[in-house]
C-alpha cells in the first residue's frame, strides 16, 4: 500500500485541509494515469479519503475534490450512489454526488439515476438528476440498447434512454414503439415527441390508434406542435376522431391539438364539439379556448353563435368561458369585433345574460378589450343592483383610464 495513504493525517480530513489531501492523493492518481499497477486496496483508500472530504468540506473544498473522483475511476461510483440515495445526507452533498456521477458513462449508473429520479421527492435534485442524465455519453447509450433486448430490463432501459434526449436514442426507441408492454410504448412515444423530425410523424399517427389511452394521448401531444406539417400529413383528419374518444383526457388533448392547427376544417370540428349535446362541459370549455387560439374572425363567429345559444341555466359555465376568451383578443380588429359580440349579448336581455355572474364576466372581458364603444355599457353596469357587478364594472373602467395616462 502507498505509504502516503497509510500515514494520511486524520485531522487533515476532519478539517478538510485540501492542500495536504491533494498532496496525498495526486501521486497515486498520477501512477494510475500512467497505467502503473495499483492495488484495489489503494484505490479504496483513495475513495474513502475523497468521500470524507466531500462530507466535511466547505463548498469550495467539495468543488475541488469533485475533480478527483473521475480520476479514481469506477470504484468511486458505488459510494457516490450511496450518498445520493441517503436521505440523511444534505442536499448540497447529494448535488455534488450527482455532478460527479455525470462524469461516468456506465449503463448501470444510468439505470440507478433513473430510479433515483423516479423516487426522489426533492424537486431541485430531480431537475439536476435529469440534467445529469442528459450529459451521459454514447457508451452508456450503447449499453442501454443491449438491455432493450431483454424483456425483463426493457422498461427500465427505455425510461433511461428517454432521459438522454440525444438523437442517438431515436432508432432504439423506434424499435420498441410497438412493444407489448404499454408502459414501454408510452415512454417511447413521449420521448420521441421531443425530436422535431418529419420522419417521426407517421409513427405518431399510427400511435393515435393504439389500444392504450395514454399512448394515444402522448401521440396527440407529439402532433400538437406540428401544425407546419398539417397538410402534408393530413393531421386534422387524423386528429378529428380522437375528439370523441372514450377517454376524456384524450378528447381534451385532441381539441387542444386542433386549436393549434389554425385551420378552417379544424375550427369547424371544434364548433361541432360545442354543438354536441353529449359533450362534457370540460371538453366544451377546451373547445372554446382552442377556437380562440386560431385567431380568426370565423372562430369568433362560432363563439358568437354559441354564446347567443346559451339559453339554459346549465349553460352558464360555458357562457362564462366564451365571454372570458373573447376578452383575450390581441389584434385591434378582433378586439373590436369581440367587444361588439359581448355588448350585443349583454343587450340581448336573455335571461342568462342578466345573471350577476355573467354580468361580472362581461365587465371583466370589456375591461380587457378596452374598446371605446364599451365605456357607455360599463358605466351603465356601475349602477347595477348587484354590488359585485358594480365593483367589476368600476375596475374595468379604471383600465381605460390607465391606458390614457
Amino acid at each position: 500500500m502507498d505509504k502516503m495513504l497509510e500515514t494520511l493525517d486524520t485531522q487533515a480530513i476532519t478539517e478538510a485541509n485540501w492542500i495536504l489531501i491533494n498532496q496525498q492523493l495526486l501521486p497515486l492518481l498520477e501512477r494510475k494515469d500512467k497505467l502503473k499497477a495499483i492495488e484495489d486496496i489503494e484505490l479504496e483508500k483513495a475513495v474513502a479519503i475523497a468521500i470524507q472530504v466531500l462530507q466535511v468540506g466547505d463548498f469550495q473544498t467539495r468543488w475541488d475534490v469533485a475533480k478527483i473522483f473521475p480520476k479514481i475511476g469506477e470504484k468511486a461510483i458505488a459510494p457516490l450512489l450511496e450518498i445520493l440515495h441517503s436521505e440523511q445526507a444534505d442536499s448540497e452533498i447529494r448535488w455534488f454526488a450527482l455532478r460527479i456521477l455525470g462524469e461516468f458513462n456506465q449503463p448501470y449508473l444510468v439505470i440507478s439515476l433513473v430510479k433515483f429520479l423516479e423516487e426522489t421527492q426533492e424537486e431541485e435534485l430531480a431537475l439536476y438528476c435529469a440534467q445529469t442524465l442528459a450529459k451521459i455519453g454514447q457508451p452508456a447509450i450503447t449499453g442501454l440498447i443491449e438491455l432493450l433486448k431483454d424483456e425483463k430490463s426493457r422498461l427500465l432501459a427505455v425510461k433511461s434512454l428517454a432521459q438522454i434526449r440525444r438523437s442517438e436514442i431515436i432508432e432504439p426507441l423506434l424499435s420498441v414503439v410497438d412493444d407489448s408492454n404499454v408502459e414501454v410504448r408510452i415512454t417511447a412515444v413521449e420521448a420521441l415527441s421531443s425530436f422535431h423530425q418529419k420522419g417521426l410523424i407517421p409513427v405518431f399517427i399510427k400511435a393515435l390508434k393504439d389500444t392504450s389511452a395514454k399512448v394515444r394521448k402522448e401521440a396527440i401531444i407529439a402532433l400538437k406542435m406540428r401544425g407546419d406539417l398539417k397538410k402534408q400529413f393530413d393531421l386534422v383528419n387524423h386528429l378529428q376522431p380522437l375528439v370523441y374518444d372514450i377517454n376524456s383526457e384524450v378528447g381534451q388533448q385532441a381539441v387542444l391539438a386542433l386549436g393549434c392547427m389554425r385551420d378552417e376544417t379544424a375550427i369547424a370540428v371544434l364548433f361541432n364539439v360545442l354543438s354536441w349535446n353529449n359533450a362534457a362541459l370540460s371538453l366544451k370549455k377546451e373547445a372554446v379556448r382552442a377556437l380562440n387560439w386560431s385567431g380568426s374572425m370565423k372562430a369568433l363567429d362560432y363563439l358568437k353563435y354559441c354564446l347567443n345559444n346559451c339559453l339554459k341555466s346549465s349553460d352558464i359555465g360555458l357562457c362564462e368561458e366564451i365571454i372570458a376568451v373573447l376578452g383575450r383578443q390581441e389584434s385591434t380588429e378582433l378586439k373590436s369585433y369581440a367587444a361588439n359580440i359581448v355588448i350585443d349579448f349583454l343587450n340581448s336581455e336573455q335571461e342568462i345574460a342578466l345573471t350577476p355572474q355573467i354580468k361580472q364576466a362581461i365587465a371583466t372581458s370589456l375591461g380587457e378589450l378596452r374598446d371605446s364603444v364599451a365605456l357607455t355599457h360599463l358605466e351603465k353596469l356601475t349602477f347595477d343592483d348587484d354590488s359585485k357587478v358594480k365593483l367589476y364594472a368600476k375596475a374595468a373602467i379604471k383600465k381605460f383610464t390607465a391606458v390614457e395616462k
